[in-house]
């Protein structure tokens, strides 16, 4: 279900050097709530995109809707780390080997790519999402080397537990390859949001404990002085937030169902967080302060350049 206006001016993120614009970017954003219903919107609301790492909270549903997390009596450590984009520290990593040791699964399975200049694929950014399915192989029987195939049964449960949130015939989702090797989705940003809605919403235990995971272990999700992170150790129990690549950017409002979901047209990474935290102050999911704090980060990127966006949200 949308609202009536669904398209507006979209955002634009400039790089100011020393006061004078250098470049631009256009952002495109959209609120829904946990009904799907389009509260606010900046751009097209339902220009498609790629979710990319942003998928990586409702493919974890694969770990806590089949009883793996029981069968090898994983943590909420390990549950935030299969949801994360890490940056491959000692801490991360060593997380992601305890996955496959309770599993008894050796790590030469892991079948993403191994990082340039790095020895292991359990340094690679996605290793815990990619341990977390193979856990799920190993609890359900399904082969191990076959599990990046889209018609792999792990793919499938996991397209089957996304179409059933967004109450779609899952066949209607165009699959494609993320970076890593595992499927990932063409999906509105509309649909992302509602997505991030009903993870915000706090009303399905599955999805409950993923939410509990990454805001009680933010810096497994993605690591410290990344936006992420940051973003949920400002607000705990108040925001969750998971990046994407090529601009993507979600967000949802905890125990109140709201999802926002952000492109960044041409795909840069400076631009999203900056929309962010305008858009968040904007909303009033956080307050000035915490801005304050987010932006002496992430909008000052330089000594002599920093981030300025123009636009709102359209109701």
């Amino acid at each position: 279900m949308m609202g009536k206006r669904t398209q507006t001016n979209p955002l634009e993120v400039r790089l100011l050097r020393e006061g004078i614009i250098e470049s631009k970017h256009i952002v495109e954003a959209v609120v829904t709530d946990e009904r799907g219903r389009v509260l606010s919107v900046a751009g097209n609301a339902q220009t498609a995109t790629f979710v990319r790492s942003a998928l990586k909270p409702f493919q974890a549903l694969a770990v806590t809707t089949t009883g793996t997390l029981e069968r090898y009596d994983l943590s909420d450590r390990d549950l935030a780390i299969i949801t994360s984009s890490h940056q491959g520290s000692i801490e991360q990593v060593r997380q992601v080997f305890n996955i496959l040791w309770r599993a008894d699964i050796d790590p030469s399975a892991l079948q993403c790519p191994i990082p340039d200049g790095k020895r292991s694929r359990l340094e690679y950014n996605c290793s815990g999402k990619h341990a977390g399915m193979l856990a799920v192989c190993q609890q359900r029987n399904f082969p191990l080397n076959t599990y990046l195939e889209r018609k792999h049964p792990v793919q499938q449960l996991i397209l089957t537990k996304v179409a059933e949130m967004l109450r779609m015939p899952a066949e209607e989702f165009i699959s494609v390859h993320d970076d890593c090797g595992v499927p990932t989705y063409l999906m509105q940003l509309t649909q992302i949001a509602h997505l991030y809605a009903q993870l915000a919403a706090r009303h399905n235990l599955d999805l409950e404990r993923i939410v509990r995971a990454m805001t009680h272990h933010p810096a497994m999700v993605a690591g410290d002085g990344k936006f992420d992170t940051e973003l949920m150790r400002l607000t705990p129990g108040e925001i969750i937030s998971k990046s994407g690549a090529e601009g993507i950017q979600c967000i949802g409002r905890l125990g109140e169902g709201m999802g926002l979901a952000i492109k960044v047209i041409d795909g840069a990474k400076r631009a999203k967080y900056a929309a962010a935290i305008h858009i968040l102050q904007q909303l009033g999911w956080i307050p000035p302060s915490t801005a304050d704090a987010l932006g002496e980060r992430f909008l000052n990127i330089g000594k002599y350049n920093r981030l300025e966006i123009i636009g709102e949200l359209s109701i």
